[in-house]
């Protein structure tokens, strides 16, 4: 008897819903491994080209993922004529930049480095005739080069990273700790507009290494949010450069520097000379209007009085296209995802129809450009089809298909986010847990001190900044990853059933309840 009291309040406490259990089963098992491969064959084929943001491809999953909506017969939201929030990103790389230094041509790439998505945007040349040495560019309450001094209209010429003192200690930190001066070259480039810089010229050590990671992530022609009419820059002209390119560009003056970098080291004090020089600089942007569109299906609920809240589910369909005649398939990130999302959707409309709920409305959106840095989902929240003050939740579905080779049990999955603005959220996912799907639920990557930090990195997180509960599952990462050979014949779509259909039970929750779910922790999101 003292154990089913027990029982009895855990269930009553966790507010699950006084529903047979069948109900939601029933509906849930719709969720079938078969279904799920047949989607990611699809969406990871050769005909979708990696579904790059923009490209055709991703035109083509878009409307595959559609007609799949339409199929299953769920209608459009209302008031529109299709399943499509069109968003408007903007392709932006270099058409040319152009600088020569004492007449002599200097090469991007090799002896500097610009990055134009944090460029602003002018077809003026650059005709400098001084730069002002600054010693490291750091505006901080420990240390400033800038305290006391104006650089309104001046080009700047600073150190990469940040001072260390005569023990070796930073002087940011007074430890061996780096601090985001050094992490960070955009902080340096910021403080350096907020003093009314004109230009900032960083002088780099990891030359090789940054530009290596500018022509993966940047250079090939990186999306913005936003159509080219409307993209404002933040930052202001910039360049890192080669040491050895520094030491051309200062010249006679090379003593000065090295004398004032040594009494930022000895004595924390900060210093400037300025460099005469012959410069000319002209870059041009070539900024394209990219197309892109996050895809919705809209399950009305059943409840007159809880159908105006609203359960969001998500995964992006988007990968990284195309590098030369490779074709980046991305079946585990996130065709995965996606083909769970468009069965959940399956289920919740059959629920629908049968009268059995939701009783809460369900959207579930496939969205685009999380590649891209979470712009799909990033436009969804800035340009909400449903007021966010009636989102009660988001949950989100990003890369369940595979392992990490960290479970001996390969029947598990990360939890992500759950506990970070609701309690209750990580009650109700650990509760249909045990009673339905008995996953081994890995909370690692949900320490806010993970190096890792998958929190801020998939679509969830833009609910999450607006103050929605969100709840991310993942299996990790693998040799795969971003890589040609993330192909569907690795996939185990057993386990991206199981996955699925945990998602669906919290979902199928979170819409059924009595309650709302309540934000119950501050500070985390």
């Amino acid at each position: 008897m003292k154990h089913f009291f027990l029982v009895f309040t855990l269930f009553i406490s966790l507010e699950i819903v006084a529903q047979p259990i069948s109900t939601a089963a029933h509906y849930a098992s719709t969720i079938d491994s078969n279904s799920l491969r047949e989607h990611v064959y699809k969406l990871a084929s050769t005909e979708f080209e990696g579904r790059e943001t923009g490209s055709p491809g991703n035109l083509l999953a878009a409307n595959y993922i559609a007609q799949q909506f339409s199929d299953d017969g769920i209608p459009v939201v209302p008031g529109d004529n299709n399943y499509f929030q069109e968003v408007a990103f903007s392709s932006i790389k270099w058409n040319s930049i152009d600088l020569t230094v004492n007449g002599e041509k200097i090469e991007h790439l090799k002896d500097f480095l610009s990055i134009p998505q944090y460029f602003p945007v002018s077809d003026k040349t650059f005709n400098i005739s001084s730069l002002t040495f600054l010693g490291y560019g750091i505006d901080d309450k420990v240390y400033s080069d800038y305290a006391g001094k104006k650089f309104t209209g001046q080009h700047l010429l600073v150190y990469a990273g940040e001072p260390v003192d005569k023990n070796g200690n930073y002087r940011i930190s007074g430890n061996d700790s780096l601090s985001e001066w050094s992490q960070n070259p955009f902080v340096k480039i910021l403080a350096a507009k907020r003093a009314g810089a004109a230009s900032l010229w960083i002088i780099d050590d990891r030359f090789r290494d940054n530009v290596m990671m500018a022509r993966k992530f940047l250079l090939s022609g990186s999306t913005l949010m936003g159509s080219p009419d409307t993209l404002t820059a933040d930052f202001l002209p910039h360049a890192m450069l080669t040491p050895a390119l520094a030491e051309r560009i200062v010249g006679a003056k090379r003593n000065k520097v090295i004398k004032i970098r040594n009494k930022i080291t000895q004595k924390g004090k900060p210093g400037k000379v300025v460099i005469p020089v012959n410069m000319q600089w002209t870059p041009i942007h070539n900024i394209i209007s990219t197309p892109g569109m996050n895809v919705l299906a809209y399950i009305e609920g059943i409840d007159p009085k809880l159908k105006e809240e609203i359960v969001v589910i998500t995964a992006h369909y988007d990968h990284l296209g195309k590098r030369g005649n490779d074709i980046y398939f991305g079946a585990d990130d996130n065709a995965s995802g996606t083909s769970a999302v468009i069965e959940i959707a399956e289920a919740m409309a059959m629920a629908k129809a049968k009268g059995d709920g939701p009783r809460r409305s369900v959207l579930c959106m496939l969205v685009t450009g999380e590649e891209k840095g979470l712009l799909g989902s990033q436009y969804y929240a800035e340009h909400p089809i449903f007021p966010l003050e009636n989102t009660v939740a988001n949950v989100n579905i990003d890369m369940i298909g595979r392992t990490d080779g960290n479970h001996l049990n390969k029947n598990y999955t990360y939890v992500i986010g759950a506990d970070r603005l609701s309690t209750q959220l990580h009650s109700i996912n650990e509760a249909v847990n045990e009673k339905y799907t008995n996953l081994e639920l890995d909370y690692t990557y949900n320490a806010e001190d993970d190096p890792n930090q998958f929190y801020y990195r998939s679509d969830h997180y833009n609910f999450a900044k607006k103050g929605i509960p969100a709840i991310f599952y993942f299996s990790g990462v693998h040799d795969d990853y971003h890589r040609p050979t993330d192909t569907p014949d690795k996939l185990m779509y057993g386990k991206a059933e199981t996955i699925a259909r945990l998602a669906f039970h919290t979902a199928w929750e979170l819409a059924n309840r009595d309650e709302r779910i309540k934000v119950d922790v501050e500070g985390k999101n």
